[in-house]
């Protein structure tokens, strides 16, 4: 039988099978493969009795982060305030360009939409070829066309702790996770989830609701998201392999495409600032490191 993982807890894992929820035990041999389940696994499994079961085999996955731990994620949405915290593109950027390393669409929510104008913030990511979504969760504005975006697909919110992400699950899926008020002291509010959970909704996809995070992380080697950063910032793509130098890094070199296209307007200034910022992290790093 194979179903998928939405909840582990300690060593516990709870598989859909059709419309029941089977709790199970992961076999031994597990650790010695150093495969272990995770929320979001398709899994197969066979029965102990009705509602109880052991899992045999973690079908191969599409991705897997690991901070937050899951697995075979189809879009990642983005989600900021206007507010208290405000947006920070920097973490917005680090997101979207982790998303695109991975292969998971990031998707831009601008929540609490009735509390301030997006609007510079809009442009930003429409400009740069994202879909991007003005809602706010408590005044139920935006929340039906960011449904039909989710439609049957597997996502999973990121942003700060205090930008509404468990107010957003609770509109998009019906369900009343609990909320905490964001800190006037620290402008940020407080994790209120400790498990990742995945939540079906009515159109048939799933939404996780993971420990609040404003990055996530893959077990994959640092040093090839550094080869391949430039790639990861989607209006970047058309100009790479167009610079004078084959190794530009597109930072300083005279004759860069990516350079003149950001002199040009065609390339947000706050995009490419951020993509230095990456670029000046990763530099160091050699290919000894690579896992």
């Amino acid at each position: 039988m194979v179903g998928r993982i939405i909840k582990a807890i300690s060593s516990f894992y709870y598989i859909e099978d059709k419309n029941r929820i089977i709790e199970c035990k992961a076999r031994g041999n597990f650790r010695q493969t150093g495969v272990s389940p995770v929320v979001g696994d398709f899994a197969e499994f066979s029965l102990v009795d009705e509602s109880h079961g052991v899992i045999e085999k973690i079908k191969e996955r599409k991705n897997c982060l690991s901070r937050p731990l899951i697995a075979n994620i189809d879009k990642i949405l983005i989600v900021s305030s206007y507010s208290c915290p405000a947006p920070d593109t920097l973490i917005i950027d680090r997101l979207t360009a982790v998303s695109e390393y991975y292969n998971i669409e990031p998707i831009i929510v601008f929540n609490k939409c009735d509390t301030g104008d997006f609007e510079i913030f809009e442009k930003i990511y429409r400009n740069s070829g994202y879909k991007t979504f003005t809602v706010s969760a408590t005044e139920n504005i935006g929340i039906e066309e960011l449904k039909q975006e989710i439609g049957d697909s597997v996502c999973a919110f990121a942003g700060n702790s205090g930008v509404g992400k468990s107010s957003l699950i609770n509109a998009l899926a019906g369900l009343k996770l609990e909320t905490s008020e964001v800190s006037r002291k620290l402008g940020r509010g407080r994790h209120t989830t400790r498990h990742t959970v995945l939540y079906k909704t009515e159109r048939g996809g799933y939404i996780a609701d993971t420990p609040g995070f404003s990055s996530f992380e893959s077990k994959n080697s640092e040093y090839d998201f550094k080869i391949h950063l430039a790639e990861c910032f989607p209006e970047f793509r058309k100009y790479l392999g167009s610079c004078r130098f084959v190794n530009c890094t597109h930072t300083c070199e005279k004759e860069c495409a990516v350079l003149e296209a950001l002199n040009e307007g065609k390339i947000e200034k706050t995009r490419h600032k951020s993509y230095l910022s990456f670029f000046e992290e990763l530099k160091d790093l050699k290919e000894w490191q690579k896992q």
